[in-house]
């Protein structure tokens, strides 16, 4: 059974949506509501807003929104019940395990023990005769015994069930394994191991749990990397490799790097504040997670092409989860691992030191793809470059970094920064005209933020928006709706809340948004905050409501009249078919 919802309706009233989010963010009460820095993404000037009336917080800018457990799910990376047990203990409150989702806790608790038990199988296979060429590979690449016992590293014999055998030992059937992703099976059903002959990475989350494993092979032989599946405890795009070791730095910055190898090489040659994605590129959910746990964030990818567009493609991502972002380049090594072997600890904390910023890096980046002494190529190069710092939102950094473009093409500064103010007059001229449209087209400015949600009729939308805005502010207005349901709404989003909320109404239960949590998607749950944040008047809520019922059920009306004058209009044309073909 799921945690009654009536103990989710408590939590939520005991939870004061001002005092939680001021618990992450420094707030200023400006009229009714409280306004800070968004915790989301990076901005400059406030415009997360949170209500206190009506127990919400939205975003302006990136459009997140919703209520305390929303809140919490998002910032802290939590699942639906995670986070209402972390509120729960902030409320003083005690989940009732009882009627709690206790079978997909305990499967939640079951595949993280056997993970547990497969991370110590293969680390004892890395020392016995078995795991011999596992472990000679490790120490080949330089890998200390501390190394591999620190990060659990270890060895996936060549056989088809050494860790079935051994789970089943311990108690643990095969389908288990099957779905705790260490087993896969063929076509005929036969379930056998999936990592053979791999020296093996346990992958460890923020809170010391074995969530899942990376086996990498010792030869060419390919894929050269073999990752645990997605399911209940592993989601790759929301977690990183050694995070649970490096978010206890003191060194003030995260090191990201591209693999597993590059990581351990710089744990061990002592900076404890290395971590890599697991086998994906990096997410938006990655530098959000990040931004947790440091402020700067230096890229310390592969030299090579691959690598550096996925240093171009994660700089914004950084950047916009507020994070100071810096750049390594590696000169006479491809990776972090390499050049620490070649040049030793002390040579990467001074290139650790002088790394750029993501301007300079970028710059440079545009540079070596134009051979400067050709006229054609300079213009091209500052071209590119043009927009590059027209793009920058600090007009210092614009003329310090414009001033280098200028010296590398030849040009003076004041040429370059003619330029760079037509490209900037140039875009916000654009800016403005794109918000001309929008202010002379407001059914477009009424639309939701999320295409899937896009309402089709927008004057029934409005109304149907003014309908709940109500009803939660005034619940006792639920008693007054007319025989009114979700079927006369047009967009199906507000449909299916209204319907929510008037079940829980007749139930004696909170219409607090809040309370909806795990009934809608974080999109929906954006779209509503920002629904239910929008002014609404009570002074004559009665006369308001009724006024919104009236153009919902006259737009339903319009609508199934279209529906038949189309019929009609189809019925007839297909009559003239018929006759002109003879068929009457």
């Amino acid at each position: 059974m799921a945690i009654p919802e009536q103990f989710i309706d408590e939590l939520v009233s005991r939870t004061d949506m001002v005092d939680l989010v001021g618990s992450y963010v420094r707030l200023n009460k400006k009229g009714n509501n409280y306004w800070g820095l968004c915790p989301f993404h990076s901005e400059k000037t406030a415009s997360f807003s949170v209500s206190p009336d009506k127990q919400i917080c939205y975003c302006f800018g990136c459009h997140k929104g919703g209520g305390a457990i929303n809140f919490v799910m998002e910032l802290e990376n939590m699942t639906f019940v995670d986070a209402v047990r972390h509120l729960a203990q902030r409320a003083g409150m005690t989940v009732p395990e009882s009627d709690y989702d206790t079978g997909r806790k305990e499967k939640r608790e079951l595949l993280l023990e056997i993970n547990k038990q497969a991370a110590r199988y293969f680390h004892s296979q890395l020392y016995a005769p078995v795991g011999a060429a596992g472990l000679e590979y490790l120490r080949s690449r330089g890998l200390s015994q501390a190394t591999l016992t620190n990060f659990g590293l270890g060895f996936a014999p060549d056989s088809w069930d050494g860790l079935l055998n051994h789970l089943a030992e311990k108690g643990y059937d095969k389908k288990t394994v099957l779905e705790a992703g260490l087993a896969v099976s063929n076509d005929k059903g036969r379930i056998y191991d999936r990592f053979r002959n791999r020296v093996m990475f346990p992958i460890i989350d923020v809170r010391g749990s074995v969530i899942g494993f990376g086996g990498r092979v010792m030869d060419d032989s390919k894929p050269k990397y073999l990752n645990s599946p997605e399911g209940l405890v592993y989601n790759k795009s929301r977690n990183l490799f050694a995070l649970n070791i490096s978010k206890k730095t003191k060194a003030g910055r995260i090191i990201l790097t591209e693999g597993y190898m590059d990581t351990i090489a710089l744990h061990q040659a002592g900076f404890d504040c290395a971590v890599a994605s697991l086998g994906t590129a990096l997410t938006a959910d990655h530098a959000q997670l990040l931004a947790r746990y440091t402020k700067e964030a230096v890229i310390a990818y592969d030299g090579d092409g691959a690598g550096v567009a996925a240093a171009q493609r994660a700089i914004p991502l950084l950047e916009k989860a507020g994070l100071k972002v810096k750049v390594l380049r590696m000169r006479g090594a491809k990776d972090p691992d390499e050049f620490i072997k070649a040049y030793g600890r002390d040579a990467f904390a001074k290139l650790l030191d002088e790394s750029e910023n993501h301007i300079e890096y970028r710059l440079q980046q545009i540079r070596s793809r134009f051979d400067l002494t050709d006229d054609a190529q300079r213009v091209d190069f500052i071209r590119e470059v043009t927009g590059l710092l027209a793009s920058l939102p600090n007009a210092v950094e614009r003329e310090v970094y414009g001033g280098r473009a200028a010296q590398a093409a030849g040009i003076s500064a004041e040429a370059l920064s003619q330029e760079v103010k037509k490209e900037l007059r140039r875009r916000l001229a654009k800016q403005k005209k794109q918000q001309e449209r929008r202010d002379l087209a407001p059914a477009a400015n009424a639309q939701p933020e999320t295409r899937a949600l896009r309402y089709e009729n927008v004057r029934s939308a409005m109304a149907e928006e003014g309908v709940l805005r109500l009803v939660m502010l005034e619940p006792a207005l639920l008693d007054r709706v007319d025989g009114l349901t979700g079927a006369d709404f047009s967009a199906p989003l507000l449909g299916k809340v209204f319907d929510l909320l008037r079940d829980r109404h007749a139930d004696g239960r909170s219409v607090q948004l809040g309370g909806l949590a795990n009934t809608l998607t974080a999109e929906e749950m954006s779209h509503l905050a920002r629904v239910t944040d929008k002014p609404e008047n009570l002074g004559h809520s009665q006369q308001s409501l009724t006024d919104y019922i009236n153009i919902i059920r006259m737009e339903r009306i319009k609508r199934r009249s279209g529906s038949d004058d189309d019929l009609l209009r189809a019925a007839q044309e297909k009559h003239k078919k018929a006759k002109a073909y003879g068929g009457e």
